[in-house]
């Protein structure tokens, strides 16, 4: 009888035994970065920043820069919300709308002697209701939210132009202009600061939290995200809510700084806030995009429409700029992939 030594045994590591290896996270590849779309993003900002200040000499003075906020601040407030919506797979084309309401609701508080510190959250209140509607015809009875809100940015607006008829509020109070017109430390802009915390508060929502990533799995694909346990419906009621106070916002501050309130007060934004959104990369599909993105365009579309006004070329032409840019972004990626997909 020989004794032998027991064979020895090895393990195989698990990874080695599994079909699939998937990584946590990409590492940084500078390829990679630089062809991002936040990236081109970032260049055709600086081309455009280079350009006006070039052919205008009067476009770096501080004081008119820092005033050029003021074009693109209360509609970037909207775009921030309506990102998370069309990450969503959702739109609002009711901003506008919702804007001329809160901004009658507030001039009818206003005429009515409320104090001049109830008319911000009359504001947000009234886009808040707005958006509700909004979400529950949306998520409730199933409808497309293009055609609803197609359809109630006519009830809203008709609604404003009901009340105010053929006049005007006036006379707002001292503490609106002071935030509509007025400057931090006498030079920047308090929107435009408003509008820079705003969207760290979006970013770190979006990119940070748990509540972030469910809406990009809502985006990618909602009837997964439903089996997965992720309460869809409430997260796009949500959205839309949000979008509506955001509106809200906005109307508080453009009321303040242009200090009236008119029928035609907002008309068309909501083409504008959709581009800023989808020029800043965010997917007309769903389930990708930044809110750094979104900024960018703000930046870049704010800089174009400001080198404009400066060189007195009518505002009919930046209308023009603007569904160009709008064409071209929606465009762009598809084209891009299916030339990728023919290789």
């Amino acid at each position: 009888m020989t004794n032998e030594a027991p064979t020895p045994v090895t393990e195989t590591p698990a990874a080695s035994t599994s079909r699939y290896v998937i990584a946590d996270r990409q590492g940084f590849r500078l390829g990679t970065a630089l062809g991002s779309w936040e990236s081109m993003l970032a260049l055709l900002f600086v081309a455009a920043f280079t350009i006006c200040a070039i052919v205008q000499p009067h476009f770096l003075d501080m004081v008119n820069l820092a005033d050029g906020t003021f074009n693109f601040s209360e509609k970037a407030m909207i775009a921030l919300p309506m990102a998370l919506l069309i990450i969503c797979r959702e739109i609002d084309i009711s901003v506008s709308g919702i804007l001329a309401l809160s901004s009658v609701a507030v001039g009818l508080a206003h005429t009515n002697g409320a104090p001049p510190e109830v008319l911000l959250p009359i504001a947000i209140a009234t886009g808040t209701a707005c958006g509700w509607l909004n979400g529950i015809m949306v998520t409730r009875y199933k409808l497309p939210s293009i055609v609803v809100t197609i359809g109630t940015v006519s009830l809203f607006r008709g609604l404003a132009s009901v009340v105010l008829g053929d006049k005007a509020f006036t006379g707002y109070p001292q503490l609106m202009t002071d935030w509509g017109q007025g400057y931090f430390f006498g030079f920047i802009p308090r929107e435009f600061v408003v509008l820079l915390v705003f969207a760290l508060l979006f970013a770190g929502f979006l990119h940070c939290t748990t509540w972030g990533r469910r809406v990009y799995a809502i985006g990618n694909n909602p009837v997964a995200a439903r089996f997965s346990g992720i309460p869809v419906d409430s997260y796009r009621l949500g959205l839309f809510m949000l979008t509506g106070a955001m509106a809200g916002l906005a109307a508080w501050f453009l009321t303040g700084r242009i200090g009236s309130t008119r029928p035609n007060i907002a008309m068309g934004w909501e083409l504008e806030v959709i581009t800023m959104v989808i020029l800043g990369g965010v997917s007309i599909a769903g389930g990708a995009g930044t809110i750094g993105g979104v900024l960018l365009a703000v930046l870049t579309l704010g800089t174009v429409t400001y080198g404009l006004s400066l060189a007195n070329i009518p505002g009919i032409y930046m209308t023009i700029v603007v569904g160009i840019l709008l064409l071209v972004t929606i465009a762009l990626p598809r084209l891009l992939r299916g030339r990728r997909i023919a290789k």
